[in-house]
């Protein structure tokens, strides 16, 4: 990972200041690295022992990085992680045309790999990941969304990436396709059971450890799985107050339906979804060879159900 690390900081050098400075702003404003983690745990459980694992690494980091800016500025957010958000420091012209760069300097990173499986599996999740964010404003503000839905919307927008992280360490160590899509299915179940602990943190978890406000989801109008539950077993007034809230975004209700969701049992119902597709993703892993970097894999598995940030 220090490996990775550098290679992310010698392939952000811009001759253009801003990209320089948002950029690195961004990329060291914190973060799990979860993406790249898995793209190089992926890569040494299958045996892989060449170098194109850091620079695939960095890759899905990039990626991943130009989302996050890209979806704060949608979302007009103005915290992540605790700290200010880069469009709020720079503007917002600036996070997207540097989120523009960081994807086209992925692409590039991934023609030096010089894999064109590599190169199909990434295209085809960047464009499955542009589509989950369509899909995710389509619903925003929509209180009819349901579950089915919103699953969709989370295997795209955040499980795809995963699910390519893990596939491409199969693939650069050219293992048979059982394997490949193991890993592939791992990484899937595995993003669905952390977007899902995601969403139970924004009605559960305190602000400080998360870094950002506490209902923010409700908020910004996004019927994510605790409500959508919530609504469905709620009282016909709880189901009203929900509906409008949705609807209409705002903190004006936040504190009345927080109790709703809590005293509904819909963040248990979320954490047994999430539960339940980490232990998929453990499944998937049987196939591979037993190695210290799959008891990684299936520690990561655990954690992302059992974290409080």
């Amino acid at each position: 990972m220090q490996a990775v690390d550098q290679c992310i900081r010698e392939r952000l050098a811009s001759p253009v200041a801003l990209i320089n400075q948002l950029s690195h702003y961004i990329i060291r404003s914190g973060g799990k690295r979860l993406r790249p983690l898995l793209a190089v745990l992926a890569a040494r459980a299958c045996g892989y022992q060449g170098p194109h694992h850091v620079t695939l690494a960095a890759v899905v980091e990039f990626i991943h990085t130009a989302t996050l800016l890209h979806d704060d500025v949608v979302d007009a957010s103005e915290l992540r992680r605790g700290q200010e958000t880069a469009n709020q420091l720079f503007g917002n012209e600036a996070a997207v045309l540097v989120g523009d760069f960081l994807y086209s300097r992925a692409f590039e990173m991934m023609v030096d790999v010089g894999s064109m499986r590599v190169m199909e599996i990434l295209a085809h999740a960047t464009n499955v990941i542009a589509e989950g964010e369509v899909m995710q404003l389509m619903n925003c503000h929509d209180a009819d969304v349901d579950e089915a839905r919103y699953m969709e919307v989370i295997r795209s927008k955040t499980a795809k990436l995963f699910e390519a992280a893990c596939q491409m360490g199969a693939v650069l160590a050219e293992m048979p396709n059982a394997e490949e899509q193991a890993l592939a299915h791992y990484g899937m179940h595995l993003g669905t059971a952390f977007q899902l602990i995601d969403d139970v943190l924004d009605y559960s978890a305190d602000s400080e450890v998360t870094g950002k406000r506490m209902g923010d989801d409700l908020a910004e109008g996004k019927p994510t799985l605790p409500l959508i539950q919530a609504l469905r077993i709620a009282s016909p007034e709880g189901q009203t107050l929900i509906r409008g809230a949705i609807e209409s975004g705002g903190r004006d209700h936040v504190d009345e339906i927080l109790a709703i969701v809590r005293d509904s049992g819909a963040l248990d119902y979320a954490r047994a979804r999430a539960e339940a597709e980490a232990s998929a993703a453990i499944a998937a892993l049987e196939l591979l060879p037993p190695s210290p970097h799959r008891d990684v894999l299936t520690h990561l598995a655990r954690f992302a159900v059992e974290r409080d940030h």
